[in-house]
């Protein structure tokens, strides 16, 4: 770990494909730096028709970055740019600093976030697998950053060995994985062979999936003002004030340009996603660049194929804008603040209708001695009312029920009876 920020001078080009999103992916890689406990002391960029094949930013610029990574002495240059070995290796030469690329800065934050044995071997492969092509030279620029940002996990320890111990490595990993899959994929059959209705929480990093989370379930979990606070998914009960039991799954947040690495490392956890009944897409809705963000998720699932899942995009933040004139994009959605009470009664409200809209409706009886079942049937359904008929002495139930669920083939049977 870093014992003192180290000081960081990033570097970015603006081009004809990058410029919708260029002011904005540079602010993330600020907030990046600032998460990987860096301080930026320059930011230096550039607009080009595209990059510099050698050096991304061309021979004039290059000799301004070495001057001003001398004036504010820096430790290390990040370029928001995925750089490849000869371009890094020429500009870490220039310079005679360190560099590092976006990507090696993601990986380095997750090897910094990842706390379960999954997150871990995930990270691992990533870091792994990024490594692999830029073995050459990289030795000589890591023993000059002494454990600073982007050598965190793996990567310090395993670069001084060959390719072949590395692929060795990259097998036995990915085998590792391949076990805690399986043993994801058998507790989340379960949960399906429950008839459990499951809920996840996507959306861009840091829009509040993990203050949700908090709010709805006391999960407690790690929820700060930083990019990927959440690395591994977290899986939690929530319970109605009806006593209906869902579950809610908290999932690594999504970003511009996430590194293909990681969206490889990450398939399973992401997966995740594409089981789920309903989908909540939180969105800050104080962004400033809000659509991009939300356009990014979209075209993100959409690659991961989950864009068949039921959303509800619920836009959060609601005590950072005016909520007189804020115009949403997304249906259907609520307007939340995840931090207060009401916004709590809101979200319940706007849950509890979409999911009335997934389920199907039922009306069962169930004898008056059937105490047992009447608190199986609010645990595993949606129950709207109760009432005692006394001419029938049984309990008359209507609520909403998965049509899978044992409770709608009683009332199929009861009717055809």
């Amino acid at each position: 770990m870093i014992k003192e920020k180290e000081k960081v001078v990033i570097v970015g080009v603006e081009t004809e494909k990058n410029q919708h999103y260029f002011a904005e992916s540079m602010k993330e890689l600020i907030q990046l730096t600032k998460t990987a406990a860096g301080e930026v002391v320059f930011s230096l960029t550039q607009k080009r028709p595209q990059v510099d094949r050698q050096t991304l930013i061309g021979k004039g610029k290059l000799e301004e970055l070495i001057q001003q990574a001398t004036a504010y002495e820096a430790d290390l240059i990040i370029f928001n740019h995925e750089l490849t070995p000869r371009q890094s290796q020429i500009i870490s030469d220039a310079v005679g600093l360190p560099v590092i690329d976006r990507v090696q800065l993601i990986l380095d934050i997750f090897a910094m976030r990842a706390r379960s044995r999954e997150g871990k071997l995930q990270v691992e492969l990533a870091q792994l697998e990024y490594l692999l092509p830029r073995l050459v030279g990289q030795g000589k620029t890591l023993s000059r950053l002494g454990g600073g940002i982007g050598t965190r996990g793996p990567g310090e320890t395993k670069l001084e060995t060959d390719r072949r111990h590395i692929r060795n490595k990259i097998y036995a990993v990915k085998r590792e994985l391949r076990e805690v899959e399986a043993h994801r994929e058998r507790n989340r059959q379960q949960r399906k062979n429950n008839e459990i209705f499951q809920i996840g929480l996507i959306g861009y990093t840091n829009a509040g999936k993990s203050t949700i989370l908090n709010l709805l379930t006391q999960a407690d979990t790690y929820s700060k003002d930083q990019l990927f606070a959440t690395l591994d998914p977290l899986t939690k009960k929530w319970h109605f004030p009806e006593g209906f039991e869902v579950t809610m799954t908290d999932t690594v947040g999504f970003i511009q340009d996430l590194p293909t690495q990681l969206i490889d490392a990450f398939h399973s956890t992401l997966e995740e996603s594409q089981n789920m009944d309903l989908l909540l897409h939180v969105v800050d809705a104080s962004a400033p660049e809000r659509i991009l963000q939300e356009q990014t998720v979209l075209k993100l699932m959409d690659e991961l194929k989950m864009k068949d899942v039921p959303i509800l995009t619920i836009y959060n933040k609601a005590d950072q804008v005016n909520r007189g004139t804020f115009t949403p994009t997304l249906f259907p959605n609520r307007l939340i603040s995840a931090k207060s009470e009401s916004g709590k009664q809101e979200l319940t409200r706007a849950i509890k209708r979409e999911i009335m809209e997934l389920l199907t409706p039922y009306t069962l009886f169930l004898p008056s001695d059937a105490g047992q079942q009447l608190s199986e049937i609010k645990r595993q359904t949606l129950v709207l009312s109760e009432e005692f008929i006394e001419e029938k002495n049984s309990y008359e139930v209507r609520g909403f029920a998965k049509s899978t669920s044992k409770w709608i083939r009683r009332m199929t049977d009861e009717l055809d009876s």
